[in-house]
């Protein structure tokens, strides 16, 4: 049976091969993406301000875009301060189960996380906004906490669709960078050991287009034809397929799901 190479970043990917491997299912971990902690005085200083705003109550709700975001973001203070307010106060919103989850593994109450419905078809900012978008009005402030990638920003990369919809609903949205993300650095002997992988034939599991295209970069004269791939949003799916991946399947970014598609697919082979 062909390996399931796990491509998030290194502390998500650990997990994800572990549950994977509990469920019976050969997995390996090759992060694509390397998060570390903002590493300018800009990012810096625009990362406390953000904190300082968000523990003053100045922002109706504060949007994280992942665990990452989450990790990087929340210090033991700011919970406190959050978990301490009535009802009614900061509404913390999170992208799907997995972000919500380690939203509540940094000990903000379950009670004040918003999230997209347990059934919906993904997990992204278009169903989350199903879900928050109607206390969205004039004067709601929301805070934006994402990652940055090179060259770094103060305000992050990425979830521009969602600050239309709040600009849209009469609110407004501030960005702050919590942490940047950047290729793999590749040795020779990292790349030697991607082709002998590649010849495994294995399944690419790929939660962001990002991380896609740091492999895609990797080997650049590669012919990805003859490779398989399980995407887990219509979007990263488009990505794979744009690179020339052979077969390309989707499913939702949960476990279960993750794990069905996976046997699915090996039965079929």
């Amino acid at each position: 049976m062909s390996p399931v190479v796990v491509t998030r970043p290194a502390r998500d990917a650990a997990q994800w091969v572990g549950d994977l491997q509990a469920l019976g299912i050969d997995a390996l971990a090759l992060p694509l993406i390397d998060i570390h902690a903002v590493s300018t005085a800009p990012l810096q200083q625009a990362l406390v301000q953000a904190r300082l705003h968000a523990q003053a109550g100045r922002y109706q709700a504060i949007m994280v875009v992942s665990g990452n975001a989450a990790t990087h973001f929340f210090t033991p203070a700011l919970v406190a301060a959050l978990a301490a307010q009535p009802g009614g106060g900061t509404r913390i919103w999170a992208p799907g189960p997995g972000t919500a989850g380690q939203l509540q593994a940094l000990g903000l109450p379950p009670g004040c996380i918003d999230s997209p419905a347990a059934d919906a078809r993904q997990f992204d900012s278009e169903s989350l906004w199903q879900s928050v978008g109607p206390r969205v009005g004039t004067g709601t402030r929301v805070l934006v906490v994402r990652g940055t990638s090179t060259p770094a920003l103060e305000g992050g990369n990425g979830r521009d669709w969602l600050a239309a919809r709040i600009a849209a609903a009469g609110g407004q949205a501030d960005f702050v960078a919590a942490y940047e993300r950047a290729a793999p650095a590749w040795s020779s002997a990292d790349l030697q050991q991607l082709r002998a992988l590649l010849a495994s034939d294995p399944l690419w599991l790929l939660s962001s287009s990002e991380a896609l295209s740091h492999l895609v970069a990797a080997l650049p004269r590669h012919d990805w034809s003859a490779c398989r791939a399980l995407a887990t949003h219509p979007r990263i799916a488009q990505s794979a397929t744009g690179h020339g991946f052979g077969r390309v399947l989707q499913c939702r970014p949960t476990l279960a799901d993750v794990a069905a598609s996976i046997k699915s697919e090996h039965e079929r082979r």
